[in-house]
């Protein structure tokens, strides 16, 4: 007999309503996170005789990294999952933070080294079960207003929640913490001399309120992403040949133990500045840095945050994915064709909302676009 599945391990799935799914998501709540991100794009060509004619061949791509087994993320942390109560790293000790007349001290206690918290320290929100509201209204931290324009423009969606306790790992403040994970419809209907055809998006929306009156707390929330658009394909596990464009006029300079040394630091000649790259590959650089994107790429928010993943689609020969001005990272892959785009830093609200008038109402941080290349 089977063992019975861990309730916080089985996989929620979210699927736009298609013949073929072009886009669809596996949510675990063990740790709020994305165990896989399918794309259903346009094929390879491959030649088929006695035809006289190449013949398309759907592709299903899953372009998130990770174990298989959705248990394995017990060993493998920060793989897609949510980073918080305050996402990076923060130096161990005690230190005042103060906002609006009130005051609080943080003091983040040591998992990366003696002298570094990483990731909301030695529990992060990474390691609890988050609870999917069987019912979407029941949302605290979403008015009436905005419940009504979910159930009607992302009916495939999901609120998890959990309450982050005082005290949790040297942060103060009892703190209510809601995600809503889903997926939206392209909007409009392709045509067939388009280069490009959006299948989709996935949003995620980031809302947090603290339960104590009186109290302050930081937090600094994210989905801890990881892509490798080749790997569908089974030939390579690299993303070293992956291209990549970070639109960053300075990186955050730091101390040997990756904390802020208190200054910005130019990507001019450096590898960061990627404009000047020839041709874009990751190679063996490694990329673990903080990002000060251009002012022109970004907009200043503070009520929640979101992240927007929008699916794109290339029928035909190869072309380019255009950035939109919003656009400040682009991944693309050396085998597949896929392209993905991410954004941070733009105000998006619900346009029923009453709450958040015209008005930022977030600050958006995550995947934009991912674009799909027919191979010949």
């Amino acid at each position: 007999m089977a063992a019975p599945v861990d309730p916080s391990f089985a996989p929620l799935l979210l699927a736009l309503p298609s013949f073929t799914p072009s886009l669809a998501l596996e949510v675990l709540p063990a740790g709020l996170t994305i165990h896989r991100l399918f794309v259903q794009a346009d094929a390879k060509v491959r030649p088929s005789p006695p035809h006289p004619f190449p013949m398309l061949t759907p592709q299903t791509h899953d372009i998130l990294i990770g174990p298989e087994d959705p248990a394995g993320h017990l060993t493998q942390r920060y793989t897609n999952t949510i980073i918080g109560r305050y996402a990076n790293r923060l130096p161990v000790g005690s230190f005042p933070i103060s906002r609006n007349g009130l005051s609080a001290t943080v003091t983040p206690l040591s998992n990366e080294s003696d002298t570094v918290s990483l990731h909301g320290g030695r529990r992060g929100f990474d390691d609890y079960t988050w609870e999917p509201l069987a019912d979407p209204s029941a949302a605290e931290l979403f008015t009436k207003a905005e419940a009504d324009t979910i159930q009607a423009r992302v009916p495939s969606s999901a609120v998890f929640t959990r309450v982050s306790e005082d005290g949790e790992e040297g942060f103060p403040g009892r703190l209510r913490v809601e995600v809503l994970v889903g997926l939206l419809q392209p909007e409009g209907a392709p045509t067939l001399t388009q280069k490009e055809w959006n299948l989709g998006s996935v949003l995620l929306v980031y809302r947090a309120k603290l339960l104590d009156p009186g109290k302050v707390t930081p937090i600094n929330l994210t989905q801890h992403w990881g892509f490798n658009l080749d790997a569908s394909l089974q030939e390579s596990l690299s993303v070293q040949d992956h291209k990549i464009s970070i639109a960053a006029d300075n990186t955050i300079a730091l101390t040997p133990e990756k904390l802020s040394a208190g200054s910005l630091a130019p990507v001019t000649s450096t590898a960061h500045a990627h404009a000047k790259k020839p041709d874009g590959r990751i190679g063996a650089h490694a990329y673990d840095e903080f990002y000060l994107f251009s002012a022109a790429r970004r907009e200043h928010a503070f009520a929640d945050a979101r992240t927007r993943v929008r699916v794109h689609t290339h029928a035909g020969p190869r072309a380019g994915c255009a950035r939109g001005a919003e656009e400040v990272v682009r991944l693309e892959g050396a085998r597949s064709g896929l392209r993905v785009g991410f954004t941070t830093n733009r105000a998006y609200h619900f346009p029923s909302s009453p709450s958040y008038p015209r008005s930022p109402a977030c600050i958006s941080a995550g995947v934009r676009r991912i674009g799909r290349t027919v191979l010949h």
